[in-house]
């Protein structure tokens, strides 16, 4: 079956939080945390699609603070005043369809999207081992004391990631 991205409904949230109990079984966040976020920034929430609408990936970006990563699993009250980056918190795609290009072509929209909306950076923390994963698609490590205590809660080997979007 043909896939495509298109926007996050609400009608799509019990799809992401099972693609992403798949995807992250030792980063649980509950399905409250996608629609908190689908409320947030409905421009940063995607789902790749089958033709019935059934969702076999996802991925959830917001405005956040640079040099910053929420809690895992919490909800978020507002986006920050202070926001200074476009934070992409998740992509995770279905095991049956990962490996053919999806997330390439929603993390360019994100990029072009972030961009044409005046932020300078996109930024994420990697997990299981992704930094190289990040890399392909432009962004790099920035080693930041002031995110070790954070990204300890992501687990071993979590990365802060950058990719500059004013070049």
């Amino acid at each position: 079956m043909p896939l495509d991205w298109r926007a996050m409904t609400a009608a799509d949230l019990d799809a992401v939080a099972h693609i992403a109990a798949i995807g992250f079984p030792d980063h649980f966040e509950g399905r409250d945390c996608f629609g908190n976020r689908l409320a947030l920034n409905p421009s940063g929430c995607f789902v790749l699609a089958e033709a019935n609408g059934e969702p076999r990936g996802y991925m959830v970006a917001w405005p956040w603070r640079a040099g910053a990563a929420p809690a895992l699993n919490t909800l978020i009250e507002a986006i920050p005043a202070e926001a200074s980056v476009m934070y992409l918190h998740d992509l995770a795609l279905h095991p049956e369809v990962r490996g053919s290009g999806w997330s390439r072509d929603v993390v360019e929209r994100l990029a072009r999207q972030a961009r044409d909306a005046g932020w300078p950076a996109l930024t994420l923390v990697a997990v299981n081992d992704a930094a190289p994963f990040w890399e392909r698609r432009g962004f790099a490590v920035v080693d930041s004391p002031a995110m070790t205590t954070r990204l300890a809660s992501y687990g071993p080997g979590a990365r802060y990631m950058v990719r500059d979007l004013t070049a």
